[in-house]
């Protein structure tokens, strides 16, 4: 066991977590910020995504105990700072989500690619969204909702 303090969704988290325990699991199990989806365990599929210190990672793939210094952002933090606004409501218009598992993952995905490339060109959305898995969509809708807040906004999601 060991002592973390990170930052999560502006909230500083004190915990004692298990050296084996997984990000994931302890965003989920501990601190229920069941947003943070667990699909393949192997880094894959990236329905485990999330922002830490401002940039994606794979939370299945970091252990908890590597998050001690951090700031961690979960898909419930970004909503209620408005953060993902634009793309939740062009994800909403454009139908582009189903079941809705992949779509966590997919937002902070889109979220990084607008703010590195405000205006994506359809191949470089879809090369972006290469290491998200969707088993719902085929992926049109979600590629059509993030080009339509790259050419609204200029891309700042």
């Amino acid at each position: 066991m060991i002592t973390i303090a990170c930052t999560i969704n502006d909230e500083l988290v004190e915990a004692t977590v298990s050296t084996r325990e997984t990000l994931a699991d302890f965003l989920r199990d501990k601190l229920a910020l069941t947003a943070t989806h667990v699909g393949c365990e192997h880094g894959v599929c990236g329905a485990c995504t999330i922002l830490v210190d401002g940039r994606t990672a794979r939370a299945c793939l970091m252990l908890a105990a590597q998050a001690d210094g951090a700031v961690i952002e979960t898909l419930e933090g970004a909503s209620r700072n408005g953060r993902l606004a634009a793309l939740q409501k062009a994800f909403h218009d454009h139908a582009a989500l189903q079941c809705g598992f992949c779509t966590p993952g997919m937002l902070f995905t889109a979220a990084e690619l607008l703010d590195n490339n405000p205006a994506p060109s359809r191949e470089e959305i879809r090369e972006a969204l290469s290491g998200n898995l969707c088993r719902c969509t085929g992926y049109q809708a979600i590629v059509d909702a993030i080009e339509a807040v790259g050419k609204s906004e200029g891309g700042g999601a």
